[in-house]
């Protein structure tokens, strides 16, 4: 097992009684909270754990410091419970959630690359996609042989601060790219958080169109989208937003699958900028 980027459930279905693979189940919904746990403990991957986005993903008591709606947990509450779950850095880690990876796989999945951690995967597809090949689940909730906490601390240079994209409103378009849908982006409709539009130069890149069927699309055309998109700018000095840095990571993932890896997360996003009500917002009409 050597997967950074997506695993195929067939593949990973070969490899599920494999002592060096870490499963972890992160389905969330975002309209109802609880759903994502209920469906993990109706049926889920053989051995997988549980992350809840709110619980073990973020640290909602920061939201009213204005990092955003999911800030970042404390690296050291984030690695300690890796070391609940059993997860060190020798092991193969795949993360899945209900369809394409947006919540919340590929945040878990850039957590994890924030402590240095290589071998770590997104379950291409999701539960649907495991479903759908008639793959074996279970309902059985393991136990995993508990660990010392995850040695590790996040890599500072890997994330991108309200500051670090203040000082860059000058700069030409492609730096920041923000993942959330255009009617968001664009301020035509806003459903989420308190106010519309977009940080000013951000350019658009819905996450959605980074899928078909529910997975992400060939790398190529993907690559063939996406360095349009950054202007000139080399992939290592973009910064990834969305509405509070979680399909942003996916975003990051997509980039990653095109073979452009190197952009940064804007932790706060959209619901951080907004915090501060003398930040500049921009709408397109």
């Amino acid at each position: 097992m050597n997967w950074t980027t997506l695993v195929d459930p067939t593949l990973l279905v070969l490899h599920l009684h494999d002592p060096d693979l870490r499963i972890v189940d992160a389905r969330f919904v975002l309209t109802d909270s609880v759903a994502g746990r209920a469906g993990y403990q109706a049926s889920h991957l053989p051995h997988a754990v549980f992350a809840d986005l709110n619980e073990d993903l973020a640290d909602l008591s920061k939201i009213a410091q204005g990092q955003g709606r999911h800030p970042l947990p404390d690296a050291s509450v984030f690695t300690a419970k890796l070391g609940q779950w059993g997860i060190a850095p020798q092991h193969q880690v795949v993360v899945y959630d209900g369809g394409d990876g947006s919540m919340a796989a590929a945040r878990l999945w850039w957590m994890l690359k924030l402590l240095g951690h290589a071998h770590v995967a997104v379950l291409d597809g999701g539960s649907a996609a495991w479903q759908a090949a008639g793959l074996p689940e279970s309902d059985e909730v393991p136990v995993p042989p508990s660990t010392a906490a995850y040695p590790g601390a996040y890599d500072a240079a890997r994330i991108a601060s309200d500051d670090d994209v203040a000082a860059r409103l000058q700069d030409a378009p492609g730096w920041l790219v923000d993942a959330r849908a255009e009617e968001r982006y664009s301020g035509r409709h806003e459903h989420v958080d308190r106010v519309a539009g977009h940080v000013p130069g951000a350019v658009n890149r819905p996450f959605l169109d980074n899928l078909q069927d529910g997975r992400l699309r060939d790398p190529q055309a993907l690559r063939d989208e996406l360095l349009p998109l950054l202007g000139g700018h080399a992939p290592e000095d973009v910064v990834l937003m969305c509405g509070s840095g979680v399909t942003a990571c996916h975003l990051l993932l997509a980039f990653e699958h095109a073979g452009l890896p190197g952009p940064r997360i804007y932790t706060g996003s959209w619901s951080g900028w907004i915090s501060d009500p003398a930040r500049p917002v921009a709408v397109t009409s």
